[in-house]
């Protein structure tokens, strides 16, 4: 007889992605999350939707601008979410996040009535949090928009030490680079550890990292008032191993350096200086306490000229030198890469 022409059906897929898109959307977050999709989704390399399904949806089909300039055109109209594993929202410019789109808000909404558990990436958190679905559940933020969230929402737990929160049916992400090892931990999920390992690998990431694991930068337990104050530290944090001098933080703020120097003395009862120093010896102790790395890397990190110029500073502020403290902390294990 001849060779039967009939083709042998495809499995369905073990996990099926819906992707809806914030305007100004954080480009890395959404394709390290669908990368690792489609290198698990086959045996090879040819982004076949075999073991993994995913879409891209919108309100229309009409292209969705990255915040880097990057433009994205929805696969589709919004489907059904029950037809889902996972609806992931991918957030990104702030303001964009909390204004507007109201559609991805009803459809977030939509799936939550379809019990069709929601992954925030970056700012997609902020998304599932006008979408009413965050009351009193911890959700995972960036350090950088720690005070975003916990000057806007107080029903709200947030958690700035992290890279993820699984929380069931609500999973939020830090954002960047960490988006892949939340998409491992759910492909190992639902196709086992062989094909997470197998996506990471060929994205030349080791294992994936824990969502317990430390964020780079934690979020700053200092809490000041005014609102020059709070500009002024926003612009210290994302400046600690090249320190600004007081009069290029006024100007970046723009403010007089003798009004802000008045108004931060005012706040938190020191010097802008001696707060911005106390800032980076914390960000020091955090780097020794979560990293293997150098000594001397650490101190050129947080800001000091020399080794030696840091660990006389760490002394003084917590009691023993960076070195002493380390030998101390080993007896802990470091957190796993």
């Amino acid at each position: 007889m001849p060779p039967s022409t009939t083709e042998t059906p495809r499995p369905s897929p073990s996990l099926s992605v819906g992707f809806v898109l914030m305007p100004s959307f954080t480009l890395l977050p959404f394709s390290a999350f669908i990368d690792a999709l489609r290198l698990a989704a086959d045996e090879g390399d040819h982004s076949e939707q075999i073991h993994c399904q995913w879409t891209v949806m919108g309100a229309t089909t009409d292209h969705i601008t990255s915040s880097s300039g990057v433009a994205i055109q929805p696969f589709e109209t919004y489907r059904d979410p029950a037809e889902f594993d996972y609806i992931v929202v991918v957030g990104g410019l702030l303001p964009e996040t909390l204004n507007g789109s109201a559609h991805v808000i009803d459809y977030l909404q939509r799936a939550d009535r379809a019990h069709t558990p929601i992954i925030g990436l970056c700012t997609g958190s902020f998304a599932m949090i006008r979408a009413g679905l965050m009351i009193h559940r911890r959700c995972c933020v960036s350090w950088f928009h720690y005070r975003d969230l916990t000057d806007r929402y107080t029903d709200v737990t947030p958690v700035g030490d992290q890279l993820y929160v699984d929380d069931g049916d609500r999973i939020t992400c830090a954002g960047g680079a960490v988006a892949a090892d939340l998409a491992a931990h759910i492909i190992e999920r639902h196709l086992g550890q062989n094909w997470a390992r197998k996506s990471l690998r060929i994205l030349v990431m080791d294992s994936p990292r824990p969502a317990s694991a430390p964020q780079p930068q934690p979020a700053s337990a200092y809490q000041v008032e005014n609102k020059w104050a709070k500009k002024a530290l926003l612009v210290m944090e994302q400046n600690l191993s090249r320190p600004l001098t007081t009069p290029v933080i006024a100007a970046r703020i723009n403010i007089s350096k003798r009004q802000l120097e008045r108004l931060f003395l005012a706040d938190t009862g020191e010097s802008l200086q001696k707060f911005y120093r106390k800032i980076r010896l914390s960000y020091g102790h955090w780097l020794l306490q979560n990293t293997d790395r150098s000594i001397t890397d650490i101190a050129e990190e947080s800001g000091f000229a020399d080794t030696a110029h840091f660990s006389r500073a760490f002394n003084t502020a917590f009691g023993q030198r960076p070195s002493g403290y380390r030998k101390r902390a080993s007896v802990t294990p470091l957190p796993a890469p």
